[in-house]
């Protein structure tokens, strides 16, 4: 067994697809089709099914995944102790990042940042919250930045910045009836939200909350898996949704949006990280950036 079938199992479970796994670790399908039939080959077992265009983990594949996570999180901390030794201002971050954080506040600090330190190599993958601090809980990303409140009790939380949160329906829709000053009535409009998981829909879920009413109660017309493609769904009048003021202030600006009054509570930019892993010098040096402007 090698490290390399390791990590291309591993890509291929995570996104139960050959060709993606591929295309991320840059290598060829062939290649990583190759190395899995090795690895089964090799041990007798049976990982993956195949169904369909995609690929199920067995169950000897789902017992085995958290084994070559461990082990490669095992190389990666190795890896990071000896590139300090070296270099302490060289090395690798890991980095996982919701999407409003990673498509509209990371890019111009971590460009800041290598400026500072050209040697390290910053691979950021972006998801949403859940998928986030999942990543972090597992030790596939150093650090994680997220929207809002987390679930694992487990990694630490720091704010780093807040957000702005806005209400918007095309410019074209008429305003929802106010049910008093800052509260509107949810149910009568028609919703564009993200998936499970993400930020935002929790914010429309707490709202609802507070409502005394569930998601479910709501007409949720659409569920989109990105922020910009919520954006273009509301511009072309499919309903109203709750985003950040950084995805939606030039629609709102050029006229295409029209945000609602209503109260919404600012929310949190969070660093996460896991206290018990390894941290080497490039991540601490990135975190102590990354927090230096929260002060």
């Amino acid at each position: 067994m090698t490290l390399d079938q390791l990590r291309i199992f591993v890509a291929v479970a995570e996104r139960r697809h050959v060709t993606r796994a591929a295309a991320a670790l840059g290598m060829t399908q062939s290649a990583a089709s190759a190395a899995i039939a090795a690895l089964e080959k090799r041990y007798g077992a049976k990982l993956f099914d195949r169904v369909g265009r995609g690929i199920e983990l067995t169950e000897t594949g789902r017992r085995f995944l958290p084994e070559a996570r461990r082990v490669l999180e095992r190389v990666n901390t190795a890896q990071g102790v000896l590139e300090d030794i070296a270099d302490p201002a060289r090395g690798t971050v890991s980095i996982a990042a919701s999407q409003t954080i990673a498509n509209y506040w990371l890019p111009r600090r971590l460009t800041a940042y290598h400026a500072a330190f050209p040697g390290v190599r910053l691979d950021v993958v972006i998801g949403n919250t859940r998928q986030v601090e999942n990543a972090v809980a597992e030790g596939r990303a150093d650090l994680g930045l997220v929207e809002g409140p987390i679930q694992h009790a487990e990694l630490t939380r720091r704010q780093v910045d807040s957000d702005r949160l806005v209400l918007v329906v095309g410019a074209d829709q008429p305003l929802p009836p106010e049910t008093g000053p800052g509260r509107i009535d949810l149910r009568a409009l028609s919703w564009v939200v993200r998936e499970v998981g993400s930020g935002t829909r929790a914010v429309l879920e707490d709202l609802a909350r507070s409502d005394g009413l569930s998601l479910d109660e709501l007409r949720i017309f659409l569920t989109l898996p990105g922020n910009e493609a919520v954006r273009e769904a509301v511009e072309a009048g499919a309903g109203a949704t709750i985003i950040s003021e950084h995805v939606v202030q030039a629609a709102i600006a050029a006229g295409r949006l029209q945000s609602v009054p209503i109260d919404l509570p600012p929310r949190d930019f969070a660093l996460l990280r896991h206290p018990d892993r390894y941290t080497g010098t490039a991540t601490r040096t990135l975190i102590g950036y990354l927090t230096s402007l929260s002060n």
